[in-house]
């Protein structure tokens, strides 16, 4: 069972970012998928989640109107697109799996987790 996340790097304030998480070993579509992120120095917060079933998603304030999350469960892959990244996007973005989206409101619900991929928003 294994998470991979991909397409974190450097980019400039007002820029975007497509980060992507692919599944092994499971089946994506049972599952929620959604992304925290870390910054240094602060707790893991839950960024942006999507349902298994009927599509709901879920974004946290900050990044609500910038970020879109989408999945394509045919190549097992979730796509969160960030757009408009400000320098406090800057974190170790981690995706994850849950049993239900409402499991994102902890990550101590979170199923599996995939390993982080830096986002640094800098000019």
């Amino acid at each position: 069972v294994q998470l991979q996340a991909f397409g974190g790097g450097l980019v400039e304030p007002g820029g975007s970012l497509r980060l992507s998480c692919a599944a092994s070993g499971f089946t994506l579509g049972d599952y929620a998928i959604g992304w925290f992120r870390q910054a240094p120095g602060k707790e893991r917060e839950g960024v942006s989640c999507i349902s298994s079933s009927n599509g709901y998603t879920y974004y946290t304030d900050s990044v609500k109107g910038r970020f879109t999350i989408a999945r394509d469960d045919t190549k097992t892959t979730v796509y969160p697109q960030m757009n408009s990244l400000k320098p406090e996007d800057t974190a170790i973005y981690y995706c994850a799996a849950a049993g239900s989206y409402r499991d994102f409101s902890d990550y101590h619900n979170i199923k599996y987790w995939g390993q982080g991929t830096l986002v640094t928003v800098s000019s």
